[in-house]
């Protein structure tokens, strides 16, 4: 029996699908608790959720985008934000080591020999987070979402291309409404002179990463014990290491040297924040999927980014046509369609087997 190529392929199915046992057991549980208490929770996690990622956008636009710092280099202020997560992951191990009973936090000890299984994941995440930095350097905080949107579109087709699995009408059609909302955007930021080519270029290649990441990511868990944890220490440590020579391929460091704010304490607490933000986002992340569903979260992703926008454009006070709000409508909204799409469908999957065997458990009788 040829095993090797069913489990893999096993594996890029629940990677491109989102399905998550845990999240099932975590619903269950949620189930019987209190109906306030578990709206509550939901409440907090979510507004958690909401106010980190925002906050994480708006404080990186400052780090690589700013007037008055100036800084020009993307990639040590993403080295920097791995710096911090690698760091905090190890003192929360140390941390749970000498205080078991009160911290839950899995044990991390540097393996070589892991670290290079983990390796082909670690390029795959220095380019997500690389790219996702970068867009966000050349474009607004505002047209930051579209430039970033096709990410649905490459999970269907890296579906076919690496499963021969096919996507149904309806699903095909949200991801039209997400492309269209995307070049009415391109269209609209062109319009309006605030275009950056090599912005969007780095939004879908952004995009590109993020699909190719949750694929590798399920592929490389078992070399980490199945652990979320271990690995990102492992790929943030990782890409320590892989940043390196890239600052110094591409003339950071020195512009590093000169930059005139090396020795400001506020400089620092902004860079460190970042890095705060980066490894937070990751907990917070997986703590609303644990309290509502992978459903939900993605709902709430969604729903999100309509507010980081909205926050954007006032806070910059910025002026947009209606048919730029159009796009972003239009990718938000085919964005939410198709959530809802591969849910229901999932859904009808799930109950198809349960359904036709009553129906034979009836004939019997």
């Amino acid at each position: 029996m040829n095993r090797a190529p069913l489990k893999r392929s096993r594996i890029l199915r629940m990677a491109l699908s989102g399905a998550s046992v845990a999240s099932e057991e975590a619903d269950a549980d949620n189930r019987n608790k209190p109906f306030l208490l578990r709206a509550l929770q939901i409440a907090l996690v979510v507004s958690l959720y909401w106010v980190i990622s925002i906050s994480m956008v708006f404080l990186n636009k400052y780090l690589l985008d700013s007037p008055s710092l100036k800084l020009d280099t993307p990639i040590f202020v993403t080295f920097y934000q791995c710096l911090v997560t690698s760091l905090l992951c190890k003192g929360l191990s140390t941390l749970a080591t000498c205080c078991p009973s009160t911290v839950d936090f899995p044990t991390l000890n540097l393996d070589l020999k892991v670290a290079r299984s983990v390796l082909p994941l670690s390029v795959v995440f220095i380019g997500m987070i690389s790219f996702n930095n970068l867009c966000l350097k050349y474009v607004g905080v505002a047209f930051y979402n579209v430039g970033r949107s096709l990410t649905t579109v490459f999970n269907v087709l890296l579906s076919y291309l690496l499963l021969k699995q096919t996507t149904s009408f309806y699903a095909l059609l949200t991801c039209g409404i997400i492309i269209g909302g995307f070049w009415l955007g391109i269209d609209q930021e062109g319009a309006e002179g605030t275009l950056s080519l090599m912005g969007t270029v780095f939004g879908v290649l952004a995009s590109l990463c993020v699909s190719l990441n949750a694929i590798y990511t399920k592929k490389v868990l078992p070399a980490v014990d199945n652990s979320i944890w271990r690995l990102t220490f492992y790929n943030n440590v990782n890409a320590c290491v892989l940043f390196l020579p890239l600052m110094a391929l591409l003339g950071e460091l020195r512009a590093l040297l000169d930059f005139p704010h090396l020795d400001s304490a506020h400089f620092w607490v902004m860079m460190t924040l970042g890095g705060l933000f980066g490894f937070a986002i990751g907990y917070v992340t997986g703590l609303q999927i644990k309290f509502t569903s992978p459903l939900t979260h993605n709902v709430s992703g969604t729903a999100k980014a309509c507010a980081q926008t909205v926050l954007a454009v006032l806070y910059y006070e910025e002026a947009k046509s209606f048919l730029w709000w159009a796009s972003n409508l239009m990718v938000l909204g085919g964005s939410s369609a198709y959530t809802w799409v591969r849910g229901w469908e999932m859904q009808k999957t799930q109950e198809s087997p349960s359904s036709k065997e009553g129906e034979k458990n009836a004939i019997g009788v």
